[in-house]
Parts: structure tokens; C-alpha cells; sequence
């Protein structure tokens, strides 16, 4: 499986923070906003990952995760030059998926929970049709929304319905086999002009090939989109890592957890930062090789 993050747009509803610089590349707490998403890639065994981001930010992103071969990855670029929608992202990295399935996180989502990682990897394997997350939401109105019979099939899709008929919403994580491709390049625009995920999801949904999977008590889905939200993320980063001494979305201790590098390589990149916290404890954990903690993004 293949993976993309899809770092786009301009931010706008965090200006003005966001004016000179990717909302994507801000921190969230100690580390920039993207580590999140590519670690949940990363957690559900994905090596090779495409960034998608505005033609602006395409060289920050490159220096600040290079070409993914420090953490065993093998990261590459494309642009959006404009946003037009989510389901462009399977049109821009044709190329990238080829002929594998493909996940797609959206570059602004935070996941959190105990086991993320088997269910990542348990839900990636033998991709037919499509796998969507969902979790349960207080104002479902603003979100794609969910319905599931009694049975926990999913029946229905409905983009920020006025009377939603369930609180699951549709989370910024997507698994999708390679039939996606096609279906992406044959969605119409919507009237805002983009190709819209919900239309895509609908179209495998008809086609009774799209399945839910329900992130309940336990998870976290935190949208880092506002600046209050974006204050929350960091509190509640900072208050697990600090009542648990582990790190949310330490790229480099997940990198060798999942085998992707050596310890020597762990600790490697823990010295290049080792007047940092974050760098220290990557360090640490490598130098120690204590048990892996319960596997969270």
C-alpha cells in the first residue's frame, strides 16, 4: 500500500500564523504538524509516501523531511497549485499509487489511541473497495456523516447534513483499493468546483464496497484547523507525553519500532537534535531499547 498526505491550501482560517508558512509545518506542541499524519502512515506499515502541498511549501516540506531514507521511508513531492478538493489528490499522485491500494491522511488530522497500529495494518491488508473511519462527534453537522444499520454496516454518506441521522463523522484517514484512481478522475466537480471525498466515498458505497470502521472511547481525532483547536492539540499532546514520558508521533522511535531502521540509526538521529528534549528522548529510548509502549499516533 501506498500512502499520501494531503498538505495543501493556505491556512486561511489560521491567519495570520499561516500567511508565510504551511499550516502544516506549525508546531503542534514539540514537533511540526505533519509528523502526525506520517506517523499514522508509518504505524500501518507504509514505506512510501507522496506529500501533496501548495507549490509554495513544496521545498520546506523537502528540508524538513528530505527523501525519507533516514527514517526507512522513501518520500516524494507533488503540488496543488489551488485547492480542488480531496479526491485530487488520487489524480495528482496517479503516478505514485501505480497499481498498489493507497491510504490517503489529511496532513491537519491528529489520531490517538491504544493498538492505532494493528488496526492501521489489520484494516490496510487486502484493500476491496474502501475503508473509512469513523468517530463519534458532539456537532456532527459540520463533518461528513456517517449512517450504520444495526449490524454496523454502513448505509448512507451525507456531507455536514442540517439533521444528521448519526454522530460518526468521517475522519481525515482513508484506506482505498487501486479502483480509486478512476473513480477520482470521474467525479464531477462539485459546486464549490472541487472533486469532493464524499462523492468519491458515495461511489464505492453504491457499489457496496465501502466499510466503516469505528474509532470509539479510548481514540482521539483531533482537527487542527483553528487556532483554538490547534491550542487544544498541543494541550493534550503536551499533558500525555509529560503523565506518561512517551512521545505522540516520534517519527524516529516508530521508524525502528516498525523496523524500518536499526537502533544505531534511532539514536543517530536522536544526536543530530540532542539539545532538545524531543532529541534526548529519542536517545534514550534508543539507547535503553525498553519495550515499545502501547502503539499510538
Amino acid at each position: 500500500m501506498k500512502g499520501i498526505i494531503l498538505a495543501g491550501g493556505h491556512g486561511t482560517r489560521l491567519h495570520p500564523i499561516t500567511i508565510g508558512t504551511s499550516k502544516q509545518l506549525i508546531p503542534v506542541y514539540d514537533k511540526p504538524m505533519i509528523y502526525y499524519p506520517l506517523s499514522v502512515l508509518m504505524l500501518a506499515g507504509i514505506t512510501d509516501i507522496l506529500v501533496i502541498s501548495a507549490p509554495r511549501d513544496r521545498e520546506s516540506f523537502r528540508r524538513l523531511l528530505g527523501d525519507g531514507s533516514a527514517l526507512g521511508l522513501s518520500i516524494g513531492y507533488a503540488e496543488q497549485d489551488r485547492p480542488r478538493g480531496l479526491a485530487e489528490a488520487f489524480v495528482i499522485g496517479t503516478d505514485h499509487i501505480g497499481d498498489d491500494d493507497v491510504a490517503l491522511v489529511l496532513g491537519d488530522n491528529i489520531f490517538h489511541g491504544p493498538g492505532f497500529s494493528g488496526i492501521l495494518q489489520e484494516n490496510a491488508r487486502d484493500v476491496n473497495g474502501c475503508v473509512l473511519f469513523g468517530y463519534p462527534v458532539r456537532d456532527p453537522e459540520r463533518y461528513g456523516v456517517a449512517e450504520v444499520d444495526d449490524d454496523g454496516n454502513l448505509v448512507s454518506l451525507v456531507e455536514k447534513p442540517a439533521r444528521p441521522r448519526s454522530n460518526l463523522a468521517i475522519t481525515g484517514l482513508y484506506f482505498y483499493d487501486n479502483d480509486v484512481v478512476d473513480i477520482a478522475k470521474n467525479l464531477r466537480p462539485s459546486s464549490r468546483g472541487e472533486l469532493e471525498i464524499t462523492d468519491l466515498n458515495r461511489a464505492y458505497l453504491e457499489r457496496g464496497r465501502a466499510r466503516l470502521v469505528s474509532l470509539g472511547r479510548g481514540f482521539a481525532w483531533l482537527d487542527t484547523g483553528t487556532h483554538d483547536a490547534l491550542v487544544e492539540a498541543a494541550q493534550y499532546v503536551q499533558i500525555l507525553e509529560h503523565r506518561q514520558g512517551v512521545r505522540i508521533a516520534c517519527i524516529e522511535e516508530i521508524a525502528w519500532r516498525m523496523g524500518f531502521i536499526g537502533r544505531e540509526d534511532c539514536h543517530r538521529l536522536g544526536t543530530a537534535m540532542a539539545g532538545t528534549a524531543y532529541g534526548r528522548y529519542v536517545m534514550d529510548i534508543s539507547a535503553a531499547g525498553r519495550p515499545a509502549p502501547e502503539e499510538r499516533a
